[in-house]
């Protein structure tokens, strides 16, 4: 995989991730980095320019990559994804389309909702396996074409976690009876430390693993979602970490060194289950994605003439993206939709380590090789109370 675009996904990733109000939340960069992509090749300047921008690629090579990249993503057992197009009727095509719009052509777009958006929601569900089933596109009279990206994620854990119901008398999830998971096993190096910010990775049995980061009390959500996001090099392992304190003391956020009656080192971990869904409307923080200059009044020529001589400018875009953690597995989707629109617009021994997220904590879920970022998100409070 194109470690150029690789990197491109990280870092829209974290421009967005920074941007986001507190609270539980998920985002897909991978799901909108092809979109921008693609219409920075069909767009016209300065549109052209700002979309590169923010999808730090070459403007002219954008379409061709945002191609590649999904195709390299089928090459995995577990994460999936798909690019479509629907052009409406009424939309004169221009000669150049094919060449800057290489997603396949899904569908034609009649303007009618009643007929359009059972077409657009039954693709979404499809390429998502149910677990999105609408693209959250408006079907209207003036949308002439959407773009649309879809994504979905299921792996299964190598070691599953037992699942019980804990209650907190203190700290930010006091009053509260959550549904717990915890596991032990012997891999202390799933832990490392960087810095402020404690990385645990949860190794899933095919080619996705979902790193979960923990930082200082007082870190913020934006500051820990980027450095997880942002954490290179070996840190300093759990194997490490083990051996830096006494029973009781706390070696790095989150973790401190416990006892076990088992006959060697283990890692606890502990968490609570999360299920976290988003709709994210894109045209809020334009200028964050590159879309300032698409989505104004075009005036007659439009900003996307290799794509039509018609005016057209980008009128709706927004996310869907959900993620949940659970006993036995971690499962994603996220469906990205952009709508060009015509413009008028015990006894101890041997020693472990315990893990304990229970305050916010941020997650990733990356393919493990390329560590590319599939969905990156934050759990700042339970979501599942216990029974």
């Amino acid at each position: 995989m194109d470690t150029d675009v690789v990197r491109a996904v990280n870092e829209l990733t974290v421009r967005w991730a920074r941007s986001l109000p507190d609270g539980n939340t998920v985002v897909s960069g991978l799901g909108l980095w092809p979109l921008l992509a693609i219409l920075a090749t069909a767009a016209d300047e300065p549109g052209r320019a700002e979309l590169a921008e923010a999808a730090k690629v070459a403007a002219a090579d954008g379409s061709a990559q945002a191609l590649a990249l999904i195709d390299a993503i089928e090459g995995s057992e577990d994460l999936h994804a798909a690019l479509g197009v629907w052009v409406s009727e009424q939309l004169k095509l221009a000669e150049s389309f094919d060449s800057v719009m290489p997603a396949p052509l899904v569908g034609k777009l009649t303007g009618n909702s009643a007929a359009d958006k059972p077409k657009l929601d039954a693709w979404a569900a499809q390429h998502t396996n149910d677990l999105i089933r609408e693209l959250p596109i408006e079907v209207t009279p003036d949308l002439m074409l959407v773009l649309a990206s879809a994504l979905s994620l299921r792996t299964t854990w190598v070691i599953p976690f037992k699942e019980l119901v804990r209650r907190f008398h203190d700290g930010p999830w006091a009053g509260g009876s959550w549904h717990w998971l915890e596991r032990v096993d012997g891999e202390l190096d799933a832990v490392r430390r960087y810095d402020d910010l404690t990385v645990i990775t949860v190794t899933g049995d095919a080619d996705v693993d979902v790193l979960l980061g923990i930082g200082e009390p007082q870190a913020s959500q934006a500051d820990v979602l980027a450095a997880l996001l942002g954490a290179q090099g070996e840190g300093v392992p759990g194997s490490r970490l083990i051996d830096q304190g006494q029973p009781g003391t706390e070696v790095a956020p989150g973790v401190k060194v416990g006892q076990t009656t088992a006959p060697r080192p283990d890692l606890k971990l502990s968490l609570p289950s999360f299920s976290v869904e988003t709709e994210h409307d894109l045209m809020e923080s334009r200028e964050l994605f590159g879309l300032s200059a698409v989505t104004t009044d075009p005036g007659a020529h439009g900003h996307f003439s290799s794509i039509s001589p018609a005016p057209l400018a980008v009128g709706q875009a927004k996310q869907k993206v959900l993620a949940r953690f659970f006993a036995t597995g971690f499962e994603a989707a996220a469906v990205t939709a952009m709508g060009l629109m015509r413009t008028s617009m015990p006894t101890q021994q041997a020693r472990r380590l315990e893990v304990t997220l229970d305050r916010p904590f941020g997650f990733v879920a990356v393919l493990r090789e390329s560590r590319l970022p599939i969905v990156a998100g934050w759990v700042a409070t339970p979501t599942e109370p216990g029974d």
